[in-house]
């Protein structure tokens, strides 16, 4: 759903019409309910295999152990076992949590996340949050509590989460959230139950309201940073002096938070990238092995090939929005994302960045190796990787995959190839001239 925007002629001030928490695509039509108590998903139920469940079992087995920070809990000790970099530190001044109450632009809630697996902070929080990705299930929910404990114990969480992340939004599938709304001094929004869904299709000047922001953009003027003052101009948001941050010294106390004043820009941009491709691959899923389980399959080919192709697009960021100024983050997460690698005979990574005209160097998305793609359905996964060689071999008419140049295609191919090991075999012929 497509909405208008209006730019004030003051430049430090951003007018905005009223927005609803609905992404560019009318997601209701193209992903309609689907019910995740199904018996071949019974969501409920299962959840066997994400990193907080793997976690907890080597809790209670005493393979690992949480350390208690007198400062911050858990958190340092549960960054390390869950492989999480400080640097993806990334802060969220509005009242958007189930923990908003506590949550404000003094006390903004921290997010830190891999691939796989985000954690939630809020400093006064009773609890700390948590989504983990199952290879089958999708995003799972748990807390823990703040308390130390002499056996720390993870509790997942179902229909007080599932009331947030189950919508449109999420392709119906319980899965993750990323908006951008119009905070008031306090971080509460203006417009109740409004805000704009965000990935990597999302014109950057709508994105980040509610959030903080530290790096460089350029000249472009986003909603980080920034509130809508005057309670008679609601949609009016004071973007004075919040543009191109390299710290939040002064908005807040920086030093309640593991990674200081820092919410990386190229942090928040990889975070919302992953928001949808998460989503988008949990769906594919879900569809896939509840046709196969009803013998449907032959009836299922019309949606799988609409599923696989909106699959491939968003790994191929074929809509992604465009960078107008180079960017630059103000943290190290740019280098300790891509050394995660993993790289292929060059060197070369589907996690290098690029942040000239586009989010990664090599526009394929780093979540081809991620669990919940491996454990498509073998008849789903076979069909999206032969339309993703096709659209690098063949090319697809129409303007879709434009951006997409020869030297990307010929890279992507290359990358994917030697990083890549249950490639079908004809990914490993010569790409056509």
């Amino acid at each position: 759903m497509k909405r208008r925007y209006a730019f004030a002629a003051a430049v430090t001030i951003l007018t905005l019409a009223s927005v609803s928490a609905w992404p560019f695509r009318d997601d209701a039509t193209d992903y309609p309910y689907i019910p995740y108590d199904h018996a071949v998903i019974h969501y409920p139920a299962n959840a066997p295999d994400n990193p907080i469940a793997s976690l907890q079992a080597r809790l209670d087995s005493g393979e690992a152990r949480l350390d208690f920070d007198p400062r911050w809990g858990y958190l340092p000790s549960l960054l390390k076992q869950l492989d999480i970099h400080p640097d993806s530190q990334s802060l969220v001044f509005s009242k958007t949590s189930f923990q908003g109450p506590r949550i404000s632009p003094l006390k903004p809630r921290g997010l830190y996340f891999n691939d796989s697996v985000a954690v939630g902070f809020v400093q006064d929080g009773d609890v700390l949050e948590f989504t983990s990705l199952d290879s089958k299930e999708g995003i799972v929910f748990y807390t823990l509590a703040r308390t130390r404990a002499a056996k720390p114990v993870f509790r997942r969480r179902v229909q007080e989460c599932l009331n947030c992340h189950v919508f449109p939004g999420t392709l119906y599938i319980p899965g993750l959230v990323t908006t951008s709304v119009i905070p008031g001094p306090d971080g509460a929004p203006r417009f109740v139950a409004a805000a704009t869904m965000v990935d990597s299709r999302t014109p950057l000047q709508l994105r980040w309201g509610g959030w903080y922001v530290t790096g460089a953009s350029g000249g472009l003027m986003h909603r980080g940073n920034s509130i809508s003052p005057d309670p008679s101009k609601p949609s009016e948001m004071d973007l004075t002096g919040n543009q191109n941050l390299n710290s939040l010294t002064g908005k807040f106390e920086t030093g309640a938070y593991p990674a200081g004043g820092s919410s990386d820009i190229v942090a928040l941009m990889t975070l919302e990238h992953q928001t949808r491709m998460t989503n988008l691959l949990i769906r594919l899923g879900w569809e896939s092995r509840i046709a196969e389980q009803e013998g449907k399959q032959t009836e299922f080919g019309g949606r799988l090939d609409f599923l696989t192709g909106e699959v491939v697009a968003y790994m191929l960021f074929a809509d992604e929005a465009p960078i107008a100024s180079p960017i630059q983050g103000s943290s190290s997460f740019t280098t300790t994302f891509s050394a995660r690698g993993p790289r292929d005979k060059q060197s070369r990574s589907l996690r290098d960045f690029d942040l000239q005209k586009r989010l990664f160097r090599y526009p394929l998305s780093y979540m081809i190796y991620s669990p919940v793609f491996d454990a498509l359905p073998s008849f789903a996964k076979e069909l999206t990787y032969r339309k993703l060689f096709h659209v690098l071999t063949e090319g697809e008419p129409g303007e879709r995959y434009s951006k997409l140049t020869g030297a990307d295609r010929e890279a992507i191919l290359q990358i994917v190839r030697d990083t890549k090991p249950d490639l079908p075999g004809y990914w490993r012929i010569a790409m056509k001239k």
